[in-house]
């Protein structure tokens, strides 16, 4: 296959705006003897890709970055000491999150190594990553599908079945119909668990309906949504709550969870919240509430053999040129979406 000399990148010059996205030329250079050379064939947006555009990613990002975390493509190139026959040139391979995090939790050392903040990310044609990082695409997804997998799926994934794995017949409560969320229902529903969804939009929840939610709750029209969580599990509260919206909905996923329930805590779409009786429904409810910074490379081969086996498809609301990245960051920014925007590099 042959490579070319020049490779298309969008770099962030300066923060403020995600129209600071810029389109540049850079030589590609050879993989080091332990890395691969991957063509990149799609990239998957986050969250995290806005607050990083706009210079408000709490966990800080490098000057000038290459943004993008999220990618599916084809290894081009392998490096000289890649002799062991695991990686071929042809190969459909995701980069995990972080490139360093290989298994167990994550290190100081682990969280330099994420993609699109602290060092350069995916949204380029052509990256060169070290051979440990990768993971193999599912036969039955597409390159697009695919770039959904290393933060929302993953992310998804070490919440409900990382520290303590849900079971058959558990409830999970689920916040928004974005990409974790989306994730989270399809994984759970695919694991035997009865899962519980939230959205602003009737809309939207007729579609997590489809893909397998048992009830939906539509918070503008129920604000007291833990009340309602509380009557459709009798009292008991949910096993565990996918916590996307931070300090805005913290305090009624507390109230949502059963005694010893799970809080895993992804984001912070909801904006500022009152937290003041947080400890407090903490302490009552013996809750467990866990931080997550995605997951690991053996956690991603983990959740691959699940969507194997499942056939789960990635939920892909739209997908844009490589030229059009900037409207793919204004359609994510409009949560219009359900599911996953998704960049189509090459």
């Amino acid at each position: 296959m042959s490579i070319p000399k020049i490779s298309r990148e969008y770099r962030l010059p300066q923060t403020g705006s995600t129209s600071n996205l810029t389109l540049k030329e850079a030589p590609i250079a050879p993989p080091k003897a332990q890395e691969v050379l991957i063509k990149v064939r799609a990239v998957s947006l986050q969250y995290r890709d806005l607050m990083v555009a706009v210079g408000k990613y709490p966990l800080g990002f490098k000057e000038n970055v290459i943004p993008g975390s999220d990618m599916a493509g084809e290894i081009v190139a392998l490096g000289s000491e890649l002799s062991d026959g695991k990686w071929k040139v042809g190969d459909r391979v995701c980069a995990n999150f972080a490139l360093e995090h290989l298994h167990g939790p994550p290190t100081p050392e682990t969280v330099k190594t994420a993609l699109g903040a602290p060092i350069d990310g995916v949204l380029r044609e052509y990256i060169a990553v070290p051979a440990h990082s990768l993971v193999s695409v599912p036969e039955h997804l597409s390159f697009e599908e695919a770039s959904t997998l290393p933060c929302a799926g993953l992310t998804a994934y070490n919440a409900l079945l990382g520290l303590a794995p849900l079971k058959g017949g558990d409830i999970i409560l689920v916040q928004g119909t974005g990409g974790v969320s989306i994730f989270a229902l399809q994984l759970g529903v695919a694991s035997g668990a009865q899962v519980i969804v939230t959205s602003s939009s009737d809309e939207k929840l007729e579609i997590a309906k489809k893909l397998g939610a048992t009830h939906t709750i539509n918070y503008k029209k129920t604000p007291n949504w833990d009340e309602e969580v509380m009557k459709f599990t009798g009292g008991r509260g949910v096993d565990h709550v996918v916590e996307v919206g931070g300090p805005g909905t913290m305090s009624k996923s507390l109230k949502s969870i059963r005694l010893g329930g799970y809080i895993h805590v992804i984001g912070f779409v909801a904006g500022q919240g009152d937290l003041s009786d947080a400890f407090g429904n903490i302490l009552g409810r013996s809750a467990c509430v866990r931080g997550l910074l995605v997951g690991s490379v053996s956690q991603f081969e983990d959740m691959n053999r699940l969507i194997v086996s499942s056939k789960i498809h990635p939920v892909v609301d739209k997908v844009f040129s490589f030229e059009d990245a900037k409207a793919a960051y204004d359609y994510l920014e409009s949560q219009k979406h359900v599911g996953k925007v998704v960049i189509k590099v090459a």
